[in-house]
C-alpha cells in the first residue's frame, strides 16, 4: 500500500519536471512563441491582419464586381439594403431591386427598392471575368446577386463603381507596398546600422554623416521630383511601386540609428569576445549574435513601419502625389471624400476608412505582442 501511495506522486513530479525542463531548454523562438500565445490582444490583431492579407491575395475572388465595372445608372447610390426576413417569416439574405429617379426640382438622383422583385445572395455565382492570382482567367465570385440585381454593400461612387469591390481591390497595393518598403528598408537598417557601430571609427563617421543628410530631405517635395522625374508612359502601379523603392532606400535611416546605438554597447559584452575568440567572422558576429540581441527593437520598428507606409501610401494618395485613377488604392478611394459637401452628401465615401483604421490598430496590436515576446525572459 505504501509503495502504491507513492508511485502516483512519484510520476507526477517527474511529469511535472519534464515540463519545466522543457521550457528552460526551450530555444528562444519557442519561448517567444509561448509569451506570444499568452497576449489575446496581440492574437486578435495577428489574426484579423491575417484574414486582410488574406483578402488582399484573393480580391478578384472576393469582390464581387470588377474594380472599374459601372453598374449602368447607379451613379452615388448609397449602400444596399441587405434583408433576412420577408415580413413573414426569416429566409435566405437577398435584396430588393432598385429603381433609380431624378428629382426634377433639385436634380438629385433618387434611387428607390422595387420590392416586386428580389435577388438572393448566392455563394459562388458567375460574374465578371479576373485573373486569379494571375495564373488564369476565371468569372467565378465568392458571393453576388444575378444580373439585373444589384449588391452595392458599401454603395457606388461618382461613376457607378461598387466602393466595395474597390476597397478589396485596393487592399492588395496599398497593403503590398508596406511589405515592399519595409522589407528594403529594414534589410539596410540593420546591415548598414550593425557594421556602423560594430566598426566605429571613421566607417562610423562616415554613416552618421550620410544618415543625417537623408535625414534632412524633405518627403513631400521629393515625392513632387519623383513624380515628374518618372516616365509619363509607365503604368500607374510601376510608377508608384518605383517611388516606394526609392523613398525605402532613405527609409532606412531611423532603425539603422537605433542599430548602431545598440550595438555600441553590446559590442565589448562577454559573449561578443567569446564569438571573436571561436573564430567567428565579423559577419558572423553580427547576424548570430548581435543582432538577435536587438530583436525586440528590431520587431517594434518593423510593426510601426509597415502601417506607417500604409498610411503614408493613404496619405499621399489622398492629396494627389501617390496613385491617381484608374489606379485603385484605399489613398485613391478616399479621394472623392476631400471636401465637407461630397461626405455630407454622399457619407459612405468614407467608407474606404475603414480597413485602414482596422489594418493599422490590429498591426499595433500585433506589433505589441511581438515586442513584449521577443523578450521572453523578461519577467
Amino acid at each position: 500500500m505504501e509503495s502504491s501511495a507513492i508511485a502516483p506522486n512519484v510520476s507526477m513530479r517527474g511529469r511535472r519536471l519534464t515540463e519545466e525542463e522543457r521550457f528552460y531548454v526551450a530555444s528562444q523562438w519557442r519561448l517567444m512563441w509561448l509569451h506570444f500565445r499568452r497576449h489575446r490582444l496581440a492574437n486578435v490583431g495577428a489574426t484579423v491582419v491575417g484574414i486582410l492579407y488574406f483578402i488582399a491575395l484573393l480580391h478578384g475572388f472576393i469582390a464581387p464586381y470588377g474594380k472599374l465595372v459601372r453598374l449602368g445608372e447607379l451613379t452615388r447610390m448609397p449602400p444596399t439594403r441587405i434583408y433576412i426576413h420577408d415580413g413573414e417569416r426569416l429566409c435566405l439574405p437577398f435584396v430588393y431591386g432598385t429603381k433609380a429617379t431624378v428629382d426634377q426640382k433639385t436634380w438629385a438622383r433618387i434611387f428607390t427598392e422595387d420590392r416586386s422583385v428580389r435577388y438572393p445572395i448566392r455563394l459562388l455565382v458567375r460574374g465578371d471575368e479576373y485573373n486569379f492570382l494571375g495564373l488564369f482567367k476565371t468569372s467565378l465570385h465568392l458571393f453576388g446577386v444575378e444580373r439585373p440585381g444589384v449588391l452595392a454593400i458599401a454603395g457606388t461612387d461618382e461613376l457607378g463603381r461598387d466602393i466595395f469591390s474597390r476597397m478589396i481591390y485596393g487592399s492588395a497595393i496599398s497593403m503590398s507596398i508596406g511589405l515592399v518598403g519595409v522589407a528594403i528598408s529594414f534589410i539596410l537598417g540593420c546591415l548598414i546600422g550593425g557594421f556602423s557601430g560594430y566598426y566605429g571609427g571613421p566607417v562610423d563617421t562616415l554613416v552618421q554623416r550620410v544618415i543625417e543628410f537623408l535625414m534632412s530631405v524633405p518627403t513631400i517635395p521629393l515625392w513632387m521630383a519623383l513624380s515628374a522625374a518618372i516616365p509619363i508612359g509607365w503604368p500607374v502601379e510601376k510608377v508608384y511601386f518605383t517611388m516606394t523603392i526609392i523613398l525605402s532606400l532613405a527609409g532606412w535611416t531611423g532603425l539603422a540609428r537605433v542599430v548602431r546605438s545598440k550595438i555600441l554597447e553590446l559590442r565589448e559584452e562577454e559573449f561578443v569576445m567569446a564569438a571573436k575568440l571561436a573564430g567567428g567572422s565579423d559577419w558572423q558576429v553580427i547576424r548570430r549574435h548581435l543582432l538577435p540581441s536587438l530583436m525586440s527593437y528590431l520587431i517594434v520598428d518593423m510593426t510601426l513601419a509597415i502601417p506607417g507606409m500604409v498610411l503614408g501610401e493613404t496619405a499621399l494618395s489622398f492629396l494627389g502625389l501617390g496613385l491617381t485613377d484608374p489606379a485603385v488604392s484605399w489613398g485613391v478611394l478616399l479621394q472623392a471624400a476631400q471636401n465637407v459637401s461630397a461626405v455630407v452628401s454622399y457619407p459612405w465615401y468614407l467608407i474606404p476608412a475603414i480597413p485602414v483604421v482596422i489594418f493599422v490598430l490590429s498591426f499595433n496590436f500585433m506589433g505589441d505582442g511581438l515586442r513584449d515576446a521577443a523578450d521572453p525572459y523578461k519577467v
